[in-house]
């Protein structure tokens, strides 16, 4: 594996990991401090109302892939969305305004963790539905294709997802007509609460795309430059035209499904092990292992940190949606209900 070329590129992937890892630290404290059963307010500012679903654990896939997109080019996430969304460029603080309900998030408070979409950075959107980001990636990697447009999608989705029908007829649309779409499956070896291995007949995400005459690449999940190495030939094959390619990331989900999820189920011997392989400590010992300045590294992670306490404080101070905003973004059925 040849790491990433330079000090600076390498040092990026690294900033974008803390970056992630701090906000979703915050966005978990923050949806864990919500309101009680009782409906009394927890201590401290505002919360985030509901639990959210973490990608802690899995940052090296969202950083080592999109440091190879463009503005122009298209990615759809997954109900995990918030370290894609951030990777992919969009704004860290209108993020957490949004996971807060407030006015000036990407979404007008109104999509929250699970609708994320910033379609500024081509961010086209989290989604709730498992799978559902597939036939939303094609579909605009078609658009891409006809429109003759020098650009491509991504499309991040979980291990679950590929024993539903949309992963199949997503991966053959774009087989069949020669889409620029990169399929980059995160599998963190959990289905909700259920372990997928004991779900999935086969070798999984790999085989399936390779069954389907795509060709696939399995890398470590948690080394961050194994991802970005494996990102940079797949993504590259896409832009010459060659067709759909899938990347099959092996992971692990280190959070429970949400983020007031204890996950009692699991064995703690199988997470102990999984902490071992943490992306952002292999990345920090490789780094200094290179060379790097411990010193460097830690104004990076405490340089992230800033930035989400302050994201928090805006987050706090914005104001909530006028109450007319509930009858904008809304379809309407041309019966004049909403005048």
């Amino acid at each position: 594996m040849i790491p990433p070329t330079s000090e600076a590129e390498r040092l990026a992937l690294f900033r974008t990991m803390q970056r992630i890892r701090a906000f979703e630290n915050a966005a978990e404290a923050a949806s864990q401090g919500g309101v009680s059963a009782y409906g009394q307010e927890a201590a401290g500012r505002a919360q985030v109302r509901g639990p959210l679903h973490l990608s802690t654990g899995q940052e090296a896939v969202a950083a080592g892939v999109c440091a190879h997109l463009h503005a122009a080019d298209y990615l759809t996430s997954t109900h995990r969305g918030h370290g894609h969304t951030l990777a992919k460029g969009a704004d860290l603080a209108r993020m957490m305004c949004e996971l807060f309900g407030k006015a000036t998030g990407f979404n007008g408070g109104k999509g929250g963790s699970m609708h994320i979409a910033d379609f500024s950075v081509g961010m086209l959107g989290a989604n709730g539905v498992v799978a559902a980001g597939l036939p939303i990636a094609v579909g605009a990697a078609h658009a891409q294709k006809l429109q003759k447009k020098d650009a491509i999608t991504v499309c991040f989705f979980g291990d679950g997802a590929i024993n539903r029908g949309p992963f199949l007829e997503s991966l053959n649309w774009a087989r069949v007509y020669g889409l620029p779409v990169l399929f980059v499956c995160e599998d963190n070896r959990w289905s909700a609460t259920t372990a997928s291995g004991p779900m999935t007949a086969g070798d999984g995400a790999s085989a399936r795309a390779l069954a389907l005459d795509i060709a696939a690449t399995q890398v470590d999940g948690n080394d961050v430059f194994a991802v970005h190495e494996a990102a940079r030939h797949l993504v590259a094959e896409v832009r010459a035209g060659q067709g759909p390619r899938l990347l099959h990331a092996l992971t692990y989900r280190v959070k429970g499904h949400v983020s007031v999820d204890p996950a009692a189920y699991r064995d703690p011997v199988e997470l102990a092990a999984a902490l071992e392989t943490d992306p952002l400590a292999r990345a920090r010992a490789r780094l200094q292992a290179e060379g790097a300045k411990a010193g460097v590294l830690d104004a990076i992670e405490r340089d992230a940190r800033a930035e989400v306490e302050a994201a928090l404080a805006m987050a706090d101070a914005a104001p909530w949606p006028e109450a007319s905003a509930a009858f904008t973004d809304v379809q309407t059925t041309g019966a004049g209900q909403w005048t």
